[in-house]
């Protein structure tokens, strides 16, 4: 006699092929993540509760509990530095997205020329960051380049000095190059959302009279929305990590001008040699970021879902 199959054998192979298969499948990958991601952040993060010092690494390093953030809470120095990268962040942000959405506007009507100009967008992508930080570093100084001396020709420097060893002026030449480094990003993600418009929807608004200024209100800027707001949260956090910029081009000086969270963290560890405390600066900045990282996404949402209820 031939054995039959019972009647919950083909449901359970369909539920292993429609959940549990993907998984396994998954499970290398998964385990890959856990390995070079998860386990040096729990790492990093337990440092935040330990007195751990750079120069006695082989030392006793003792359980420190929440001393590490209630330093961090009595920090003077701390407010400056969270100021500094907020005007790091905005800054750069502001301008990378405006510049980056002119110019996807200007390519998307560019025709073939424009198509060639995409290739050259991921030029500033395909330099380092340390070369990045020294070109403009030399460019902003008045003894290797004749920038500030054209500035001060066009009015608007009022004398011939180096940008970056000034403490009013010094977080400009960071922002300049990080611009100049961060608007390709932009360009290239929103010219893609722009190409993603149905051309239907311009030639309905213009039959119906509607400006070229109502038709970007009307239909560019609610369908590129969503792509928008992911460019940004994806940008703002890498600005605010960005620290290697910064630190090649002023190390966070002239007085503190220019040191915001990520080179105040690198000093805090490998000069001041207290790894306990940059390791609760790293985990502070992480929650802000997730916090941050939450509320657009949210954000998004709630566009996403109203234009669903619309199209409904």
């Amino acid at each position: 006699m031939q054995a039959t199959a019972s009647p919950g054998e083909p449901r359970n192979r369909a539920y292993w092929l429609r959940h549990a298969l993907p998984w396994f499948l998954l499970s290398p990958a998964l385990l890959l993540v856990c390995g070079v991601l998860l386990v040096p952040l729990g790492v990093g993060v337990s440092y935040a509760f330990m007195s751990m010092s750079m120069d006695n690494l082989f030392g006793e390093a003792g359980f420190a509990g929440l001393d590490n953030f209630r330093t961090l809470v009595g920090d003077a120095r701390l407010p400056g530095v969270l100021s500094n990268t907020l005007v790091w962040t905005l800054s750069s942000l502001t301008f990378q997205c405006v510049l980056g959405f002119g110019l996807a506007l200007l390519l998307r009507h560019s025709g073939t020329g424009g198509r060639r100009l995409q290739a050259l967008l991921f030029l500033p992508w395909a330099i380092p960051s340390v070369l990045i930080g020294l070109v403009w570093k030399m460019l902003f100084s008045p003894y290797t380049s004749p920038l500030p001396h054209w500035l001060v020709a066009v009015g608007l420097l009022p004398t011939v000095t180096d940008l970056l060893a000034d403490p009013q002026l010094a977080m400009v030449g960071p922002v300049v190059a990080n611009v100049w480094f961060g608007i390709p990003f932009f360009a290239i993600t929103l010219l893609a959302a722009l190409q993603a418009i149905p051309e239907d929807l311009y030639e309905a608004s213009a039959l119906d009279g509607a400006s070229a200024w109502q038709s970007f209100c009307r239909i560019t800027m609610p369908l590129v929305m969503p792509t928008l707001l992911i460019t940004v949260l994806l940008r703002s956090v890498w600005i605010v990590n960005f620290g290697d910029l910064v630190w090649i081009m002023t190390q966070g000086g002239p007085a503190g001008a220019t040191q915001i969270l990520p080179t105040y963290l690198f000093t805090t560890a490998f000069t001041d040699m207290n790894e306990g405390y940059a390791s609760a600066l790293a985990v502070a900045q992480l929650i802000m970021l997730l916090v941050y990282a939450a509320t657009v996404l949210r954000l998004r949402r709630r566009i996403m879902d109203g234009r669903i209820e619309e199209s409904l």
